[in-house]
């Protein structure tokens, strides 16, 4: 049974940092894709970045420059260290992982991921 379990949310001012962990257990984690996520009240769930096993790494947009996606395979860990940050990344940020199919693994789509944490709550002030 795969577990994941964020850490490192917290509220910061705007233009300041946070680093996000999930620790994974369950899950062979040199394989497959982990992906951050975040929700926002009264939105949908977003994609931010994603990594696959050969760590390669897909940001979205809004959080390119900004955002660093990193794993430790040794660890089980997952982590996102979120510099600049705004007031428009306020949400509940969850980790996800998945085995994806051939070819899409850079898909930030969260219907695609089965195995979720239970999320870690960023909020940044203006």
């Amino acid at each position: 049974q795969v577990q994941l379990v964020e850490s490192g949310g917290g509220s910061v001012q705007a233009g300041g940092s946070l680093r996000l962990s999930c620790a994974a257990s369950g899950y062979t984690f040199s394989s497959g894709c982990m992906a951050w996520f975040r929700q926002a009240p009264g939105k949908e769930r977003e994609g931010v970045a994603v990594i696959n096993s050969d760590n390669r790494i897909r940001y979205t947009d809004s959080v390119k420059g900004r955002f660093t996606l990193s794993k430790d395979n040794a660890k089980n860990t997952l982590y996102l260290q979120m510099n600049s940050l705004k007031p428009e990344d306020t949400a509940m940020y969850y980790c996800a992982a998945r085995l994806p199919k051939v070819g899409e693994w850079w898909l930030l789509l969260a219907q695609l991921y089965n195995d979720w944490g239970q999320g870690t709550q960023v909020t940044v002030s203006s």
